[in-house]
């Protein structure tokens, strides 16, 4: 199985100047490439242009600088997102062209199969890289002894921070899902509760308001400053530092959330978003991208897809208005947030209902066999409201027993 590790850089000036010569070099090859390709009639393949590399080498010395390996990513770099740009021509969307990358957008080195190396210099964990040398970096984690690092990419972060992260191939048997799961779940998620599951909890949604009126502040003081000048800078890297702090807090509640709904069940049912265009509607447009329901659906999934847990996205359609115990659809304005079927007299929170209903679709799609009937054919269970902040500070695994700690005091 494949995973990504992520840890911290801390580089000392020299090789910090050394990886910005290096990236600026790799900006300059791409924006190169692109000019090359778009002056083409006909896109050559990747390899033939890959092939190209040590012609280049031959008039222009800074690439000399960079290990062989990173210049063939450019290069991948620059096809990949052109495929990318007409995938999205062949769906419909209105699209230009590649642009040139500015300093600020090119801020990664990638090194494929070789060029790098974990070592253990003097006591301490030190990144090797070829063509730059060893960097001291933060091991926060043991990599798996089974583990094969395939790929390194070095970045700057808009603070100013040199992180690493590691492409690795685990070694290991996807464990085998369950032909009669036990446990299932329904999840659906929302704005005013995050998310509602068929359980019976409502997880609130994390409150970030202290966050955001740190990150407005520190925006509107960047406002006043001259652009360019060294107090700009600085007030520049205080509005990076800010974002990133908001975005590690959003992140870290859904690793924990995602986390426990894969390790405690067997059969996780949800909806298939389309986030992005959730996001693009008019009206409330912030609270749904502060959400972040698309991160929260792909964490999900390959966290079930690691613990051999079925994972089911359904059709979202009418999964609000289809009662979850006889089917019948009853039309319902946002604010009502209660569901009350007007044929079989069924009464349910408005998203306790379609959790089941995206749950029943689950089962259905994946054609999986529940031992027990649905809870909804014969009661339903009381709500149970858990804080976001409880979710943070208790951790995913301990999530359901500080819960019915919490609900029998």
């Amino acid at each position: 199985m494949h995973y990504n590790y992520k840890y911290r850089l801390d580089p000392s000036d020299t090789l910090t100047e050394t990886l910005l010569h290096q990236v600026d070099t790799c900006r300059q090859l791409y924006n190169h490439i692109l000019y090359l390709l778009n002056e083409a009639d006909d896109i050559p393949a990747r390899y033939e242009v890959q092939g190209r590399l040590p012609d280049l080498k031959s008039w222009w010395d800074d690439l000399g600088d960079v290990h062989s390996k990173v210049l063939q990513m450019v290069v991948k770099r620059v096809y990949d997102n052109l495929s990318t740009l007409t995938a999205q021509k062949e769906n419909g969307r209105a699209v230009g062209m590649l642009k040139w990358k500015p300093p600020r957008e090119y801020r990664s080195l990638t090194y494929n199969q070789s060029g790098f190396k974990l070592k253990n210099t003097s006591g301490r964990p030190t990144l090797w890289l070829s063509k730059i040398g060893e960097i001291s970096i933060h091991l926060h984690r043991d990599i798996p002894e089974n583990a094969t690092i395939k790929q390194v990419t070095v970045k700057q972060e808009p603070t100013g921070e040199w992180y690493a992260t590691f492409g690795i191939d685990v070694d290991e048997a996807t464990p085998r899902k369950p032909e009669t799961p036990e446990r299932v779940v329904g999840i659906d998620v929302g704005i005013l509760k995050y998310a509602h599951d068929t359980d019976g909890y409502a997880i609130e949604s994390p409150d970030f308001s202290d966050e955001r009126d740190r990150l407005e502040r520190a925006q509107r003081n960047l406002s006043r400053k001259e652009h360019g000048s060294a107090n700009w800078e600085k007030q520049r890297k205080v509005v990076a530092e800010r974002h990133a702090d908001l975005k590690h807090k959003r992140r870290d509640f859904l690793h924990k959330l995602s986390n426990y709904y894969a390790t405690e069940y067997d059969f996780v049912a949800v909806e298939d978003l389309d986030a992005k265009g959730l996001v693009e509607l008019p009206g409330n447009s912030r609270n749904r991208a502060g959400a972040a329901w698309g991160t929260f659906l792909r964490m999900l999934k390959y966290k079930c897809e690691r613990e051999g847990t079925h994972f089911a996205a359904v059709d979202p359609k009418d999964t609000t208005k289809e009662c979850a115990s006889c089917g019948v659809k009853t039309d319902k304005p946002l604010w009502v947030r209660e569901h009350s079927c007007p044929s079989c007299g069924f009464e349910a929170d408005r998203d306790a209902n379609a959790a089941w209903n995206i749950l029943s679709r689950g089962l259905e799609e994946v054609g999986v066999v529940h031992s027990e009937s649905m809870p909804v054919e014969t009661a339903l269970p009381v709500d149970t409201s858990v804080s976001a902040k409880r979710v943070v500070e208790a951790g995913s695994p301990t999530l359901k027993e500080r819960t019915a700690s919490a609900v029998s005091e």
